[in-house]
């Protein structure tokens, strides 16, 4: 009874048990249900302490900073709950792997009804059994890092589309050569070794040759351009809390991206019409029609080009003096809320509070992070095209230079303001 006790307070949010998920589970769900609370709180005005409710500057830095510290909780429990998430798969793997290869034996067993079980057969057991072992021995020694799902992950702790489909590609043609090479090993003639051997030409396979070396290239160029644009300034990218199997069709913010959704869809197709053809005939490398390979091939070319395009530096472009309804007109003083509008300032993946919270305003050599003002549902500062902040009171007066710095670190252009006492 005691035994069961500790058990449950273990997994009650706190847990203590190293790598097990219900904790961490458990804990992030409590603390976002936490910040929605003080969120919802303070956007209806509500909990800010009475000695700073007189000021309207004062109660919105307050709630900014409440709001910073609660989305931090967040952040760490969600990375917490992202690890443990990575282990399970892990453990998971065995299991799923288990039962693919049951399936896969199912269906050997059904088409073997009325005829032999021929040297194809067997020679598809082995090559299973190969590929099973491999996969195993990959989420092994990735346990830490999501198993066999690891060399999908990239950088930015996001599923890959480009090595997915790479994957995808090198897996069935992995798995064809290994069948072709149990049934050499198993053929009892010498034509039939003869036939293999055929099967194993360049020209019939010429397609499937070009098609594994386009993917496998657009992974490992697509790769070395966003580092490169990350490193020119040129690109704003933002690490995600978690992979996610949307990450294969969406951008860094979750939204649909046509040139990865394309890619993975042609994809899907090509594969499923290899499949069938090696199990077809499974005596040669699978026969894939040029047109099918040219589709592939043009659809990697589009997911290149939505790439190159994707991105960009923040941008300022005007900064005027914020004005209250009944407020006098007037010019930019100490004190005073300004509205910087441009472009790029909160990029795909960095709207969580935590980020939003990262974003700076320079006024030369003064930086003011840019408050949060909650609403209900969602923050109204900061956007990705408007920011509101408060001139510093401790500013100079005269001709400031006013620069903005996102979450993930780029700056932007400089805007000069003059700034009157």
């Amino acid at each position: 009874m005691a035994v069961q006790v500790t058990e449950q307070g273990a997994h009650d949010g706190g847990c203590a048990c190293g790598d097990c998920p219900h904790g961490a589970r458990a804990g992030h769900r409590r603390a976002v249900a936490e910040f929605l609370a003080v969120r919802e709180a303070l956007a209806s005005g509500e909990g800010v302490p009475a000695a700073l409710a007189h000021s309207a500057g004062a109660s919105r830095q307050w709630a900014s900073d409440a709001l910073t510290q609660s989305a931090a909780v967040v952040t760490a429990r969600g990375r917490a709950e992202s690890s443990a998430r990575l282990r399970r798969v892990e453990r998971r793997t065995p299991v799923a792997v288990g039962a693919a290869g049951a399936v896969f034996l199912l269906v050997q067993a059904l088409t073997a009804i009325g005829s032999a079980w021929t040297v194809a057969y067997w020679a598809g057991t082995l090559a299973a059994a190969l590929t099973g072992a491999a996969l195993l021995a990959v989420g092994r020694a990735h346990r830490a890092r999501g198993g066999v799902l690891a060399p999908l992950i990239g950088e930015d702790n996001r599923f890959s589309t480009s090595r997915a489909v790479a994957a995808a590609w090198l897996f069935l043609t992995g798995f064809a050569v290994l069948l072709l090479t149990g049934t050499l090993a198993l053929a009892g003639t010498p034509h039939a070794r003869a036939r293999l051997l055929a099967g194993l030409e360049l020209g019939p396979a010429a397609a499937l040759v070009a098609v594994v070396a386009a993917v496998s290239s657009v992974a490992v160029l697509v790769r070395r351009l966003v580092v490169v644009r990350v490193h020119a300034q040129a690109l704003q990218k933002v690490p995600a809390d978690r992979p996610r199997a949307a990450d294969l069709v969406t951008d860094d913010a979750g939204r649909g991206s046509f040139a990865d959704a394309q890619y993975v869809l042609v994809t899907a197709g090509a594969v499923a019409f290899t499949a069938v053809r090696l199990a077809r005939d499974p005596g040669r490398l699978p026969q894939l029609p040029w047109g099918l390979a040219l589709l592939v091939l043009v659809s990697a070319a589009v997911y290149v080009a939505g790439k190159c395009s994707e991105g960009g530096r923040p941008v300022i472009h005007s900064v005027v003096r914020a004005r209250e309804p009944g407020d006098l007109d007037a010019p930019i003083r100490t004190g005073d809320d300004i509205e910087i509008r441009g472009a790029g300032f909160v990029p795909p993946g960095a709207g969580t509070p935590e980020r939003l919270a990262r974003v700076v305003v320079r006024f030369g050599p003064v930086h003011v992070h840019v408050p949060l003002v909650p609403v209900p549902g969602g923050f109204t500062n900061p956007t990705d095209s408007v920011l509101t902040v408060p001139v510093p009171v401790d500013l100079a007066a005269g001709p400031v230079d006013v620069q903005v710095i996102t979450a993930p670190g780029l700056e932007s252009n400089r805007r000069t303001v003059e700034v009157t006492d």
